[in-house]
């Protein structure tokens, strides 16, 4: 697989303040790669910057595809209030000239056909997301950009959004999303970057990274009696567990490596939300 997008020192200024300092990413065709970080790290600028919304002030981008091959699902909907939700994604297919029956096709997948004559202001925030998703994938782009698609949804509704997001990377479709959520990252992506007041402070496979910040490297064992036992994850462990799990004694063990939240915290000093 080759790379889809590259980007090279991508640097932005709004006046005096630096947004992104020096940002250097590349994003192989077929992958999900999460940009992990807080509001205001500069997530959605860079999406803006990578789809064209935005000219850098320094810097290289190269995205191999056309505007007619990128899908993207921003923070703001942009969905017609008024509008049924198939009427809204007939006015899309109309500009994209997409066959209407692709629009039935579109909203089932999302599980929106029993809502496809509903004006849009008569949805729940769930069925927004899910509708501005539809839109986004209906006429099967090369690159989906999606900034913080389930950002305040319920479990279920994200679940179904990621199962969603899942489906279209199984067809070949590249993914960039952006998020705060750490557990939807380590989830979704293959590659994530963490991105801090507009620097890229690590990048790598998520639970690669959680490993290569596993500081205490020890094993966390409960007990079916309650108890709780913390012992070096080394050689000398292997007798200990091996004696444990003899007696059928445990309940659960675990190693310590860290989840990226831990680790956005150490190497920033601040959390993600």
């Amino acid at each position: 697989m080759g790379n889809i997008v590259e980007l090279s020192n991508i640097t932005q200024r709004f006046g005096e303040k630096e947004v992104l300092k020096g940002v250097s990413l590349t994003v192989q065709s077929g992958e999900i790669v999460g940009l992990l970080g807080p509001s205001g790290a500069g997530k959605t600028t860079l999406i803006k910057i990578v789809t064209g919304q935005l000219l850098a002030t320094e810097g290289k981008v190269r995205v191999d595809s056309t505007s007619r091959e990128i899908g993207m699902m921003m923070d703001t909907l942009g969905l017609y209030e008024r509008l049924s939700c198939y009427d809204n994604l007939k006015l899309f297919a109309k500009i994209y000239h997409i066959p209407d029956d692709r629009i039935d096709e579109v909203l089932q997948k999302v599980g929106l056909s029993e809502a496809k004559k509903r004006p849009v202001d008569k949805l729940s925030k769930g069925m927004r997301g899910r509708l501005a998703l539809a839109r986004a994938i209906m006429h099967e782009p090369k690159i989906l950009f999606l900034d913080e698609p389930t950002s305040g949804l319920d479990p279920t509704t994200t679940n179904q959004i990621h199962e969603l997001i899942l489906e279209e990377q199984t067809k070949g479709m590249t993914i960039f999303l952006t998020t705060h959520n750490m557990a939807e990252a380590e989830k979704l992506c293959q590659h994530v970057a963490l991105l801090h007041e507009g620097n890229i402070v690590e990048y790598g496979e998520p639970k690669e990274i959680c490993r290569k910040y596993n500081h205490q490297k020890k094993l966390q064992i409960r007990l079916y009696d309650g108890k709780y036992l913390e012992i070096a994850n080394n050689k000398g462990a292997a007798e200990i567990v091996q004696d444990y799990l003899a007696q059928e004694l445990i309940e659960t063990i675990h190693s310590t490596e860290p989840n990226l939240e831990t680790v956005f915290m150490e190497l920033t000093g601040s959390g993600l939300e």
